[in-house]
């Protein structure tokens, strides 16, 4: 298996770290795995064992608590979505379960602290990446958190349009899920989406989101 991905971060890491004679070995003992909806990629509380990143597809990054899940954050392609627990613990603080069809890519994770212990280069690039994930989860939930709810609402429905690059799509996650992002109750979720619908900015049929003015949903999302 070669790494041909086309903005493979882990790939260039690779190239600008490693002696082309010694990438075959990581990228021919790399598996490439297809989840489907639902399918937990990482359990909380699992052993880990793997380096987990996002070729294809979105994920959300959860924590099951005593009131409920509480969902961290969402992961599209290129995300290293094991980053936040695989150097810190032995156990994973955090589940990851895919939100649509896709695939992770999956190094041991014994080879890759090998070559965290060996090669300064590596160690060094991938910890700028970790800290970059760690800085956009953070920045990300204070962002959301100052905004007001509907707010909140265009910058969920904003993200997934721009991760598709449509104006039409269908959500990938349920308004529960949506109201544990954003940390709302499902009522107040239902009400703001059928206020922008009301309002015309959105047409919304189900699942089915289709953004009608999307320059005032950005002014709606940038007004804090």
């Amino acid at each position: 298996m070669k790494c041909d991905c086309e903005r493979c971060e882990i790939k260039s890491i690779f190239f600008a770290t490693i002696r082309e004679s010694e990438l075959d070995k990581y990228c021919n003992n790399r598996i490439e795995k297809e989840v489907k909806p639902g399918d937990i990629i990482i359990h909380q509380g699992g052993h880990i064992e793997e380096f987990i990143y996002i070729k294809q597809g979105l994920v959300k990054l959860y924590r099951d608590t005593p009131h409920g899940q509480q969902i961290i954050s969402l992961g599209k392609p290129f995300d290293f979505v094991s980053l936040l627990s695989v150097f810190a613990n032995d156990t994973y603080s955090y589940s990851v379960s895919a939100l649509n069809s896709g695939v992770v890519c999956i190094f041991s994770i014994q080879e890759i602290r090998q070559l965290i212990h060996e090669n300064g280069d590596f160690a060094i690039k991938l910890i700028s990446v970790m800290n970059r994930m760690s800085e956009r989860i953070l920045f990300d939930y204070l962002d959301l958190n100052q905004k007001r709810l509907i707010g909140r609402i265009a910058s969920v429905l904003l993200y997934f349009a721009d991760t598709y690059g449509l104006k039409k799509f269908e959500l990938p996650i349920t308004r529960r899920e949506i109201a544990q992002l954003i940390g709302m109750s499902i009522e107040n979720v239902i009400r703001c989406i059928s206020d922008l619908r009301r309002d015309e900015i959105l047409n919304v049929y189900g699942k089915r989101i289709e953004i009608i003015d999307i320059k005032m949903l950005r002014k709606i999302r940038s007004v804090n």
